[in-house]
């Protein structure tokens, strides 16, 4: 049997000729709404179309877990952007995938209705855990070596946590804990001190200790992370001489400092930060800093791979299983 890179995708048409198909996947994050379009050639995906939008679906949420029409709205205009981009993409070879801020949104059928109406194609809202399995798989074929790793994804509203060994994951762990919401709960008011930050620090602290013994446990060779919050914390310490791509203890340490001495998060501005991450990326790196101290991480390098890039290996691994 062929391993699932080895042009799962292929179809044949009535002369027996093989036509390779356009596949695409829609990430509905809990801060973030990405597509990635793309085909797969040479036994590695070659992307087509890559577009993403900061729509803070979670940030909707009110008290009682309903997604306000003003969020709602906001997704609505982003797929509408997305949507010509889909021209040429069969249904069986597209697939959109909500996350956290879906799972908790206690009217999400709502949402789901007016979306599948606009894309014309059916949303799946995914476990914490089969998020942090396609997490993995799209880090996983970003990369090239082997050995153990540890992948970390922080995104909106949810973290996940994974320890796998080439594409095969070992453990999985999706905690309520984003960028987002944990503005939300510790930053609510644009303050910061250290004090505020040791206070989100501690709470992310608390909520690691059911998975810290097990994991260091299992133990890995190297670690990683994926997505916003770790691409843009890394940009921000290559910005101020660090190595690219990596995030060192020390480094983070540095960080920290920096975004205490903004002094609010309308004040954030750093060498390397998009404009539109400012206000959730200290809790962001209040997270990251939680997780460096549980696990006791001294660096950690950016994968780029993730969700969405998971998302379309599994459909070309699905597809691989339906022949034989």
């Amino acid at each position: 049997m062929n391993s699932p890179t080895e042009r799962p995708n292929l179809v044949s048409d009535a002369s027996g000729v093989h036509q390779e198909q356009r596949l695409a996947a829609i990430d509905l994050g809990s801060n973030s709404f990405h597509l990635l379009v793309a085909h797969y050639r040479d036994d590695r995906l070659e992307v087509v179309a890559r577009l993403g939008e900061k729509v803070q679906l979670a940030a909707g949420l009110d008290a009682a877990n309903h997604l306000d029409e003003a969020s709602m709205q906001r997704a609505m205009a982003c797929l509408s952007r997305f949507a010509p981009l889909l021209e040429g993409v069969v249904a069986e070879r597209l697939r959109v995938v909500g996350t956290s801020a879906l799972r908790t949104a206690r009217n999400r059928q709502t949402f789901i209705e007016r979306a599948e109406a606009l894309l014309g194609c059916r949303i799946e809202v995914i476990p914490g855990q089969e998020e942090a399995r396609l997490i993995y798989l799209g880090a996983a074929h970003a990369l090239a070596e082997n050995g153990r790793r540890l992948v970390v994804d922080i995104g909106g509203g949810s973290t996940e946590f994974i320890v796998g060994e080439q594409l095969k994951p070992l453990k999985l762990e999706s905690l309520d804990i984003g960028c987002v919401t944990h503005t939300q709960r510790h930053f609510a008011d644009g303050q910061l001190s250290e004090a505020r930050m040791d206070q989100a620090e501690a709470d992310v602290l608390a909520q690691l200790a059911s998975l810290r013994m097990s994991y260091s446990e299992l133990g890995w060779d190297e670690a990683l992370g994926s997505s916003g919050t770790i691409k843009a914390a890394a940009s921000v310490l290559a910005a101020s001489g660090g190595t690219p791509g990596e995030i060192s203890r020390n480094g983070l340490l540095q960080l920290r400092q920096r975004l205490i001495e903004c002094g609010h998060l309308d004040r954030v501005a750093l060498e390397g930060l998009k404009p539109d991450r400012a206000r959730i990326f200290p809790a962001g790196v209040a997270i990251l800093g939680a997780i460096f101290e549980a696990l006791e991480l001294t660096t950690m390098r950016y994968a780029d791979g993730a969700l969405r890039e998971g998302v379309l290996y599994d459909m070309l691994a699905r597809d691989l299983l339906r022949q034989y």
